[in-house]
């Protein structure tokens, strides 16, 4: 902690976070901070992507027009966090890791914003720590004997495994393929009798493999419980049948944080979305949200970098500057 006063304190070293860094850093708009609860950025990236995971720039048919300055382009899981790690270390951008947020109050002209390691002043904030960092789980209860088999990610996956993926989004598509690519023998259960959403080349590959038998699709079907059978997992249908895994990986979405947003002088909607402006400005003054907290559906990099160029726009018009794309063109014109 420091007693300098920040510009901007971006919460959250993801995409969105990351974009609204380098904008910022990039408009020369002054002190930046960024605060990561985790010790590196994108940790939804690290922690929920495969190895060698597909990272697509128009996620899900999204075709999205990259407006500032952060390019970003089809890739792997590794050359997008090494595209960011050169991002972040080409700019003049403080960071905090290791540092977890707990709230964010105004004081007079300024923002008050206190983390685990201290307090911090700023003008503006962002939030944008994305929704998976809290995986939705399950109505019914996991046992405590088999949670170490229950997983919400692919950290503990090996091969030659029983594994039940249970979703019906692109994560769990990508899981349950690439789980068996590594000799796996894999079920993804879905509850509704068909998929919609999916993206085209998922939905492709999960419907190959099962014809294939590489895979098995368990259609409309949801889960009633989940038991201990001689130290393995037992999954009881709503079908009246019952299957033994070695593993259940969950892949069912993530929940936006109410409380933290609360915390934060952000009001949410009916369905505890937080309330924002075209400018992505939330009803607490100089407090913005970006990346998956501020869409209906997560998961496109490229919209979350916009996000960063519609925020620190917004925070330009208010000092009476204003940046658009045609800027963008010119220094590249002028290089």
């Amino acid at each position: 902690m420091t007693n300098k006063i920040y510009d901007i304190i971006i919460i959250g070293g993801g995409p969105g976070g990351i974009g609204c860094a380098i904008e910022a850093s990039s408009h020369n708009i002054g002190e930046i901070l960024l605060i990561e609860k985790t010790d590196n950025h994108s940790n939804t990236i690290r922690k929920f992507y495969k190895d060698n995971k597909r990272v697509d720039k128009d996620y899900k048919g999204q075709v999205s027009v990259l407006q500032g300055n952060v390019d970003f382009f089809d890739g792997t899981k590794e050359t997008t966090l090494d595209y960011f790690d050169d991002l972040l270390d080409s700019e003049k951008i403080d960071s905090s890791f290791n540092n977890e947020v707990e709230k964010i109050i105004r004081k007079d002209e300024f923002l008050e914003v206190y983390t685990s390691n201290g307090m911090y002043t700023t003008r503006n904030a962002v939030v944008t720590i994305g929704k998976m960092g809290k995986p939705n789980k399950p109505s019914y209860k996991i046992p405590p004997s088999i949670r170490s088999q229950v997983n919400f990610n692919l950290d503990k996956c090996s091969s030659n495994e029983k594994i039940l993926v249970v979703g019906g989004g692109n994560s769990a598509a990508e899981y349950a393929y690439d789980l068996a690519d590594q000799n796996n023998n894999v079920t993804l259960v879905y509850r509704k009798d068909k998929f919609s959403r999916l993206n085209d080349t998922n939905e492709e590959i999960l419907y190959k493999y099962h014809g294939e038998e590489k895979l098995r699709l368990r259609m409309n079907t949801d889960i009633e419980s989940l038991e201990n059978e001689s130290g393995l997992v037992k999954v009881n249908y709503n079908d009246g049948f019952s299957v033994i895994y070695d593993r259940v990986i969950y892949a069912i979405g993530g929940t936006t944080p109410v409380d933290f947003l609360k915390s934060c002088g952000i009001e949410v909607d009916e369905n505890s979305k937080p309330i924002f402006d075209e400018h992505h400005e939330t009803t607490a003054k100089c407090v913005y949200v970006a990346g998956d907290i501020s869409l209906k559906s997560g998961g496109s990099i490229a919209i979350a970098l916009n996000h960063g160029y519609h925020i620190v726009n917004n925070i330009l018009r208010k000092r009476g500057r204003i940046f658009s794309h045609t800027d963008k063109v010119a220094k590249l014109e002028e290089k």
